[in-house]
């Protein structure tokens, strides 16, 4: 790749992370002003109202058909059960507590990171399929990831409900061919788009005191989720014989750093909050400065 390619992905990318910044910014602007944040009223908004909303939005207007989606959806099941066991063994042997830190170390952020990038790297083909990866990524991590994140709270909601219940009404209206008024898409839209923000202004909030030993751990963490995912997609492309867009996307996912709402869900359910805030910043910063490197080796992955 030549350096006039490396610097436009660079100021492209840096466009697409300023607005992730600025809503950041936000939140931690709040905790130094030391002023009161309503942590637990924002975290069940974005998780259990603004993300089922996204998600039944994102299924029922993705571009992709019914085969599309199957075999997407099969590869991105199979790269997240990879690296589920790839991050696993990374944190069991690093005496980390995986299954806390686990889905954090699994999950990569495919929604306002994700998204954005597979268009820049493979256009609004690449986007269709990053939707579709998306879709699956966020079923199970809001799903099964809570649930293992959540495993010996009492508080923990086991199952959420509105994500489930999101993903089999779009899937019963795209079986069945029925068409929704817009208002009623429009309005999930809408909901939906408050998730990332909410989540966002939570992590600056976090990230305004973390301490330096999360800071620490963090790096670590961060390291798992973005060696864990390169692997898994390496190992999903060489397992499959998928089409080359999809090769080349479902490698980009699953490289991604780690999810602002696995940072979420382990500071509402665990005390590694620390730990998790700190991962998500430092594997963030290090994608950024690794992305034109992994387009590259996400875009060769499709041959």
């Amino acid at each position: 790749m030549r350096g006039g390619a490396w610097l436009e992905i660079y100021l492209r990318l840096a466009t697409l992370l300023l607005p992730v910044i600025c809503c950041a910014a936000v939140g931690a602007a709040w905790a130094i002003k030391k002023k009161a944040y309503p942590a637990e009223f924002v975290a069940t908004l974005a998780t259990v109202v603004s993300t089922p909303a996204l998600v039944f939005y994102t299924l029922m207007t993705t571009r992709l058909d019914g085969t599309q989606l199957l075999e997407a959806g099969a590869a991105s099941l199979l790269g997240l059960a990879a690296a589920a066991v790839l991050s696993g063994v990374a944190l069991r042997s690093m005496k980390m507590p995986a299954t806390t830190l686990g889905p954090a170390a699994t999950f990569p952020n495919a929604g306002n990171l994700g998204l954005p990038i597979a268009q820049l790297a493979f256009g609004d083909s690449g986007l269709a399929v990053a939707l579709a990866f998306f879709a699956i990524n966020s079923v199970i991590q809001h799903t099964l990831g809570v649930w293992v994140t959540s495993r010996g709270v009492d508080r923990a909601p086991r199952w959420p409900k509105g994500v489930i219940v999101a993903c089999l009404l779009a899937v019963a209206f795209r079986t069945s061919g029925v068409k929704l008024p817009d208002p009623v898409i429009e309005s999930a839209r809408l909901v939906g788009s408050l998730a990332v923000p909410l989540m966002l202004l939570s992590l600056g909030y976090a990230l305004a005191s973390v301490s330096r030993a999360g800071i620490r751990q963090g790096a670590l963490l961060g390291a798992i989720r973005l060696v864990v995912g390169v692997l898994a997609g390496a190992l999903v492309v060489q397992a499959l014989r998928l089409p080359p867009l999809v090769a080349g996307v479902l490698t980009l996912q699953l490289a991604m750093p780690v999810a602002v709402v696995s940072s979420i869900y382990v500071q509402r359910y665990s005390s590694h909050g620390d730990e998790a805030a700190g991962a998500v910043l430092v594997s963030t910063a290090v994608f950024f400065v690794l992305c034109p490197l992994l387009i590259w080796f996400a875009d060769t992955s499709r041959f």
